[in-house]
């Protein structure tokens, strides 16, 4: 068995597309998923399948929650490995500064790294750092001109709809939980 972690695309997210996360592990529980752990309200799944084919994993995944939650969620999966990878190639300036905002803004296929950068253009150096790794965009900004930067503009850009953000401190649990 290999173990994943799925992260959901805007749910709960101001009274739209509600999902209970107890009925979404009960749900995962009862299709063949194991160790089937979810993280705050926001669509952070960690499990483990003997599926190998993520394409596949992540269309049963979403297939699941339409014919359960009668919603098409966008789903980002990556095994825990891939994760943890992903994390050891973030930047050194990346999750650790307290006045900084560190986002990581996760690729959902078909869209790739390359189309997200050039939708959202050059960062503005005195304000943001931004670096990736396979499908992780990593993003740290200071808190006070968060505004100012021009990935805090991804949000309603054309590319909004094909990517999904996690602050790093989800990231790092997330990363806890599956150990």
């Amino acid at each position: 068995m290999k173990k994943y972690v799925l992260f959901l695309r805007g749910i709960n997210v101001g009274g739209k597309n509600k999902v209970s996360m107890s009925e979404l592990k009960v749900l995962f529980e009862q299709n063949e998923f194991k160790e089937v752990v979810t993280y705050i309200n926001s669509g952070n799944i960690i499990f483990s399948s003997d599926y190998t084919d993520e394409k596949k994993l992540k269309e049963k995944c979403e297939v699941l929650i339409a014919d359960h939650f009668q919603l098409n969620i966008p789903a980002m999966i990556v095994s825990v490995d891939d994760l943890v990878l992903a994390l050891d190639h973030a930047p050194t300036w990346w999750g650790h500064d307290k006045a900084l905002k560190h986002n990581a803004i996760f690729i959902l296929p078909p869209m790739t790294v390359e189309e997200v950068f050039r939708e959202v253009g050059a960062i503005k150096p005195e304000y943001e750092k931004v670096a990736h790794y396979g499908r992780v965009i990593f993003w740290s900004a200071p808190i006070e001109t968060f505004s100012k930067t021009r990935w805090s503009k991804v949000v309603g850009s054309s590319v909004y709809k094909s990517i999904t953000i996690r602050n790093a401190n989800t990231v790092y649990k997330m990363m806890q939980l599956s150990e």
